[in-house]
Formats: structure tokens, C-alpha cells, sequence
């Protein structure tokens, strides 16, 4: 059985960082192995219902049908077929967010539906500011998260501004409640709380920026989220909310008719709007549930060639061992070393992941030291922001943006449509490519200079030509010698936090300084 990794409320399990990097005949071993060992599925803190591969397969069998095209349901045929797609690897950086009925309490985390009934002391909070949970529950949230300031058009051009290639905003979190017009899941924006489509109204103004747009669909951990405390008096058995809350009815055709209704969440946010990448949270893990996440991937990337785009999926761990771009959450659990796979690491700039109130923030500096050390280890980073109830964005979290955007207006070249060297590091220097330039970029500045073992004369076949500063707009003098190549640097700055030089020439010969190969995964 596959073990899940926790969210944003634990970090716990070794395993968590690794990824299934080895051939693909061993990680199909691997799910072989796995695949005959499953029952039944444990319902840990974050996973998909506890099931068993007869269910699976039946709430598979039906619904929509898998339109022609070269994908087939089946590994083999995403390991035949399945592409990262060139813009996502030229991309780099993205931007996530969680939003959702979670930002009115704007208490504890995005997991608030379960820890208000399941965590004393968040049911005593809740009972302090709102009420008992039987008087208001979160149903009772819907009509407060009103989105009435939510300006989707100011939203995408600030994104644009942050240097994002990418938005990806969660459809449906483990409450249940969808930000799109869904005719199958009826707990959805449109027809409650904001009355509109938030998804639909933010990927039309993010396209019009140019930007690519996905969402994140984590709504198959809500089958068995909520775990309230025995004895509570609550208002989750209350007939005309019991299938939005999914507590009291958890039987075995329950469970098929809710994970049926996954993957018919999952065509609708397909068809309606095209997503470039469409983003899976641990629930999916489990192999028992492989007929559904290969239905899927199957639709969709099948869909996508009737729409001749390039798109792909996004899931973590050992979820999709083929045709899916992996993801890491948090940066603790990211690659430590240059890796032969592309990959991204999703990180809050909050505490949590959903807006809470009085949470720290990241500062700008820490975040484009993320981005340059992803991005020398073949990985990007999706930025995750937390937006209001009322459809804002706070301050402090568009000031951060704003930030970073003004660091990738200076030194995007560096980044941007870049893919990694052979070496992505010495000490507080990181190495990107692109074509015949080398960069090198200093993690805070050097001084008057500053000196890279990696590519002096005795460690790369080449001889540097010329060295800018990104930002300065005079060449810079430097020596390359056997064991070092020094550069000196000017007295003022380009820019701040990070700081990356174009070197020319080094890299024309190829010979000895090939970047690394990208098998897919």
C-alpha cells in the first residue's frame, strides 16, 4: 500500500522527498508490486476513500467515454506517448493559490472543515467567534465567502508583473466546494456564496495576459476529510447538507457514486476550460485508484490533441509513474541535486497554505533563492498565495510579488527557457544554460569579486569570451586561470537578493560541459 505524505499539517516520513527516479521498468515494478498487495485503502489524514479496487473499477466503467486519440488508460501508453511540455519546462515559475470557504474563518489552515469538528481546541475557537458547530457549520461559511472585491482582470496583471508563466488556482479543495459553474458538483460558486465562476472568470482574464492556466483539483480527499470528535453536537447529519459534508453516508455505493463523480468533476473542468496543467494533490496516490487517474489522464491529454495543445498533468510521490510532472510540497522535500527529470516545487508564502489571519511571510529574497536553486536543479517553483474571503489579495502578499517580478525583470534571462549545466552549484553559486551562455548566480553579492572554481581553466574545456553583470551595463574584466575564473564586480548593484553574470564563450565548444539529458518522466 502506497503511503501518503501529509500536507501542510504534518511533515513527517523520510520518503517524502524521494522521487521514483529510476528506469521505468523498475517503477512499473514497483506498481505491479503495489497494485497486487491492495484491498483496501486506509483513509490517513490526506488520502483518496477507503476503498477496494471492485468499487474502483466500477465508478470507472462509467460516465464519460475516452475520446479518440493516442493515449490509452494504461502506463504503457503514457510512458509511449507523454511529453513535458516546452513551455512548462521554459516557464519556471508559477503561481498557486488556495482559496476557498476556509478564508472566512481565516483560522488554523485550508483544512478548517476538519479541524472545527475534529480539533478541541479549533471547536472551542469556532464556538467562541461563530457559535456551536450544530447552530453554525461550515455550510454556514458559504454565504460569507461573498468574493465581492474580486477583480480577476487586477489579479492576472499582477501575476504578469510577478514574472509568473503560469496560474493555477485550486477548483476544489477537501471541503468540497467547487470555484467553478459545475453541473456536477451542485456545492459551487456559481450557484452560492459569490454566485459566479471564479475559475472561469479568472482563466479568461490570466489568457489575456498570455498567460498558461491550470487548476487544482484535491476534491477526492473529501470523501473521508472530516472526522468529527465522538460526542460533538454537530450539524453534519443534517439531511439537506449530508452529501456536502460526506459523513453520513460512507458506504461502499457511496463511495462509488462519490469517486464516479470525481472523475466527472475532473472531464467538466477539462471541457470547460481547457487547462493547461491540470494538478493533483496525495489523495491520488494510491494505486487502487489507478483506473481513475488513468481515465483521466487518458481524456484529457487525448482532448488536448483535438485542441493541439500541449498540456500535462501535475501529481506528487508515486502517484503517476509516467506522464505526469512531479511535485514537490513544500521546499524541504524538493531535489537536493541536479535531477534527470523536470519538476516543481509548490511553496507557500504563508505559514499555511490558505489565508489566515496574522500569519508570517516570506520575504522576497527567500523566494528567488528558491527559484535560482530550483532552477539549477532541472525544477521551477508554483509560488502558492492565499487570497481574502472578499476576493482581495493582501498587501503584503502583492508587495512580495512585486518583488520578485522586479528581480525577473533584471535577471529573467537568466531563468527563463534556461536548462541546467552539468553542475548546478558551488558553494552560493548557481549555474543555468541557454544555448552557448553559461550564467552563474551569486545567492546574495559577492563583494568586489567574485571567484568560481567550477569553470577555470582546468576544470572545462573553453575559453570565456566576455562576462556581463545582468542589470549593469558595462562589460566586466576577469581573469580565467587554471584553478578559478575571477570576475570583478562593479561598486553599485543591479538589483537585489541575487545576482547573475552571462558568461560567453565558455560553453561554444560543448566538449566536456554538455547539460544534462532530460528523459521524460
Amino acid at each position: 500500500m502506497t503511503k501518503n505524505r501529509c500536507n501542510s499539517e504534518a511533515s513527517t516520513g523520510a520518503k517524502a522527498s524521494m522521487h521514483p527516479s529510476a528506469s521505468f521498468v523498475l517503477r512499473m515494478a514497483l506498481v505491479a508490486i503495489a497494485a497486487t498487495t491492495v484491498g483496501r485503502v486506509t483513509a490517513f489524514a490526506q488520502s483518496g476513500p477507503n476503498t477496494t479496487r471492485e468499487v474502483v473499477a466500477r465508478a470507472a466503467a462509467v460516465g464519460a467515454t475516452i475520446p479518440p486519440g493516442p493515449f490509452q488508460p494504461t502506463w504503457d501508453s503514457l510512458r509511449a506517448n507523454y511529453q513535458v511540455p516546452e513551455w512548462f519546462r521554459d516557464a519556471k515559475f508559477g503561481i498557486f493559490m488556495h482559496w476557498g470557504l476556509y478564508a472566512v474563518p481565516a483560522h488554523a489552515s485550508e483544512w478548517y472543515a476538519k479541524h472545527m469538528y475534529g480539533n478541541a481546541g479549533i471547536t472551542q475557537w469556532h464556538i467562541g467567534k461563530f457559535g456551536p458547530p450544530d447552530q453554525f457549520g461550515y455550510k454556514d461559511f458559504i454565504p460569507k465567502f461573498a468574493c465581492e472585491k474580486f477583480k480577476p482582470d487586477d489579479w492576472a496583471a499582477l501575476f504578469k508583473k510577478a514574472g509568473a508563466r503560469v496560474v493555477i488556482p485550486t477548483a476544489v479543495h477537501h471541503d468540497g466546494f467547487a470555484l467553478w459553474d459545475s453541473k456536477v458538483n451542485r456545492y459551487n460558486a456559481k450557484q452560492m456564496g459569490p454566485r459566479r465562476d471564479l475559475i472561469g472568470d479568472l482563466g479568461q482574464a490570466v489568457r489575456k495576459q498570455g498567460l498558461k492556466f491550470g487548476v487544482s483539483h484535491h476534491g477526492i480527499e473529501h470523501f473521508t476529510f472530516i472526522q468529527p470528535t465522538k460526542g460533538l453536537t454537530n450539524d453534519l447529519y443534517d439531511p439537506a447538507w449530508a452529501d456536502f459534508y460526506s459523513v453520513a453516508d460512507r458506504s461502499e455505493a457511496a463511495c462509488e457514486k462519490f469517486l464516479a463523480n470525481w472523475v466527472a468533476e475532473n472531464v467538466e473542468l477539462i471541457d470547460q476550460y481547457q487547462p493547461d496543467i491540470l494538478w493533483f494533490d496525495n489523495g491520488v496516490n494510491p494505486r487502487v485508484f489507478d483506473p481513475l487517474k488513468l481515465k483521466v489522464a487518458a481524456y484529457y491529454y487525448n482532448r488536448a490533441a483535438e485542441w493541439k495543445k500541449t498540456v500535462s498533468l501535475s501529481t506528487k510521490h508515486d502517484a503517476f509513474p509516467s506522464g505526469s510532472i512531479m511535485d514537490y510540497e513544500r521546499r524541504s522535500r524538493a531535489p537536493k541535486a541536479l535531477t534527470d527529470y523536470v519538476w516543481q516545487v509548490d511553496e507557500p508564502v504563508l505559514y499555511r497554505f490558505g489565508y489566515t489571519e496574522g500569519s508570517p511571510i516570506a520575504s522576497a529574497g527567500s523566494i528567488i533563492g528558491l527559484l535560482v536553486d530550483c532552477t539549477s536543479k532541472n525544477g521551477g517553483v508554483l509560488l502558492n498565495i492565499s487570497p481574502k474571503a472578499d476576493g482581495t489579495i493582501p498587501d503584503d502578499q502583492q508587495e512580495l510579488l512585486l518583488g520578485i517580478g522586479a528581480w525577473l525583470d533584471v535577471n529573467g534571462e537568466a531563468i527563463y527557457g534556461t536548462r541546467p549545466w552539468t553542475k548546478p552549484a558551488e558553494d552560493k553559486v548557481r549555474f543555468t544554460t541557454k544555448g552557448d551562455t553559461l550564467y552563474a548566480i551569486a545567492l546574495g553579492w559577492p563583494g568586489t569579486q567574485v571567484v568560481i572554481r567550477s569553470i577555470g581553466r582546468a576544470a572545462v574545456v573553453g575559453t570565456t569570451r566576455s562576462i556581463t553583470l545582468l542589470g549593469y551595463p558595462e562589460p566586466l574584466t576577469f581573469s580565467q586561470e587554471d584553478d578559478a575564473l575571477k570576475v570583478n564586480l562593479p561598486a553599485t548593484r543591479p538589483c537585489e537578493h541575487a545576482f547573475a553574470l552571462k558568461i560567453e564563450g565558455l560553453l561554444s565548444s560543448r566538449a566536456g560541459v554538455q547539460p544534462v539529458p532530460d528523459p521524460q518522466h
